[in-house]
């Protein structure tokens, strides 16, 4: 017998996802005060100071945690939320800046243009700073978001307190970490998915989010905030939330896909894995698609809530495998997480 798998608000946020607000941008820094020019100019002596052979700091124990490749944006180019993790324990000062440039590597390069930003300022395919107020309990996680068109591409990012007035003040604590990423071809009309994401809980925003607010909290869509787990390990008492956006299906005259998700739930067991459990499959049709819904104005999406009650603790595969049935075509998308008891 199968899981009950409850739908995550299925109509709700079809709604919202039909016009979320994020733009493609290619994006040329412009400092706005005194204080984000001095930090500008912070950042790239030290990316200058690099590229001549010193080492790249990392006083605050920076590690890239994860990259989401979510949605479709304008000028083909796609919707990224990253996260790096830092240890916070001796972050001393009041702001804290994070910046982050995206720079295409040769594989993705054309010929004839630079690489890499090397010391020649922007224009880059992304590139974007912000200076924070660091809250009483400074975060572990943080993280961003760029858009970008398919190609191979590294991250630089730099998390540093802010830089003081005084020479004579203490030099700021900084971080430094690039990160190389593959951003796939959503435009080649093959059956596709964003990354599935795991949530620790989805949320109504009450109001709609300035640009800063947007960029600190990427997985904000429309009127809804998914917050992902930051580990999937979840407890018999939880309920695991999954999410994700389904690309280039077929559909009829009406624009309305035919589409079945699956989802499959399997068990390490005696060395090796064994079928556990699944959910109901999943519908996503005329029949069962808002009657508004058009795949040339709307998000196709797929989410779960399932609970784990019944879960024994153990280390799990869940095994999502979506069927286009009018293009007769299949793909199978999969998560690891752990249950501990109750």
């Amino acid at each position: 017998m199968g899981i009950r798998g409850c739908a995550l608000r299925i109509g709700v946020i079809f709604g919202l996802l039909a016009s979320v607000p994020i733009l493609a941008q290619e994006s040329q820094l412009e400092p706005q005060d005194n204080q984000q020019k001095r930090e500008l100019r912070a950042i790239n002596r030290l990316i200058s100071a690099i590229e001549d052979g010193q080492a790249a700091p990392n006083d605050l124990s920076m590690e890239w945690a994860r990259l989401d490749v979510l949605m479709k944006v304008p000028d083909d180019s796609l919707y990224m939320p990253f996260a790096v993790t830092i240890d916070p324990s001796g972050i001393t000062a009041k702001e804290l800046t994070v910046y982050w440039r995206v720079v295409a590597n040769e594989a993705s390069t054309p010929a004839g243009a630079p690489a890499s930003g090397g010391r020649k300022p922007g224009p880059f395919p992304y590139e974007d700073m912000t200076i924070s107020t660091v809250a009483p309990a400074a975060p572990r996680v943080i993280r961003r978001y760029f858009t970008v068109p398919a190609g191979e591409y590294d991250v630089h990012v730099i998390v540093k307190e802010l830089s003081p007035e005084d020479d004579d003040d203490p030099a700021p604590k900084v971080s430094y970490i690039t990160h190389s990423v593959t951003v796939p071809d959503y435009w080649n009309e093959e059956l596709a998915t964003s990354s599935v994401v795991i949530a620790e809980r989805v949320e109504p925003l009450a109001a709609p989010l300035t640009p800063q607010q947007q960029a600190e909290r990427p997985y904000a869509l429309g009127a809804m905030e998914i917050v992902p787990a930051t580990d999937p390990q979840f407890s018999t008492a939880d309920f695991l939330q999954t999410w994700m956006l389904i690309y280039n299906a077929k559909t009829d005259a009406q624009n309305k896909p035919d589409v079945t998700v699956d989802y499959e739930f399997y068990v390490t067991q005696d060395g090796g894995e064994k079928f556990f459990n699944r959910t109901n499959p999943q519908a996503l049709n005329a029949q069962t698609l808002p009657p508004q819904f058009d795949i040339t104005l709307h998000q196709l999406q797929s989410a779960q809530e399932v609970p784990l009650s019944s879960f024994p603790a153990g280390d799990y595969r869940l095994e999502i495998k979506v069927t286009d049935k009018l293009a007769n075509k299949s793909l199978t998308r999969e998560v690891n997480f752990s249950i501990t008891g109750s």
